[in-house]
């Protein structure tokens, strides 16, 4: 189960590091990060999540969100159905974003880097 959360996040997502580096230097709350349950291991090629960071669309900076935004033209219905049904089967991400008041249906597109860190990013519902 593990590695189809991290297949259908990486093969969906392909803007991991400049999400991820745009997070990095904008400041966050510290509720933002939620260090990850570990997982079971023995999964060769997968990435861990070791740390979850929830960002909204509208917070990311304006180049990024134009890289966002064409990413998110590009996907498919059923990329973004697997990845919230992805999302729904991770226990671990599920509590984040539900302690951010958000579920899966509030996630628009993620990345998942080499050192564990899942990066979704959130759009509220208009």
């Amino acid at each position: 189960m593990r590695k189809m959360i991290v297949l259908a996040l990486c093969a969906a997502f392909p803007l991991a590091t400049s999400v991820a580096y745009a997070q990095s230097a904008a400041p966050q709350a510290p509720s933002a990060q939620q260090p990850a349950a570990k997982s079971e291991t023995g999964q060769s090629g997968a990435a861990q999540i070791t740390t979850i960071n929830i960002v909204d669309i509208n917070e990311l900076p304006e180049a990024t969100k134009n890289q966002v935004n064409e990413a998110i033209a590009k996907r498919s219905d059923a990329d973004v159905e697997k990845l919230r049904t992805s999302i729904d089967k991770s226990p671990e991400v599920s509590a984040a974003l539900k302690e951010k008041g958000l579920t899966s249906s509030a996630v628009v597109i993620a990345s998942l880097d080499s050192k564990g860190l899942l990066t979704l990013v959130t759009k509220k519902p208009s």
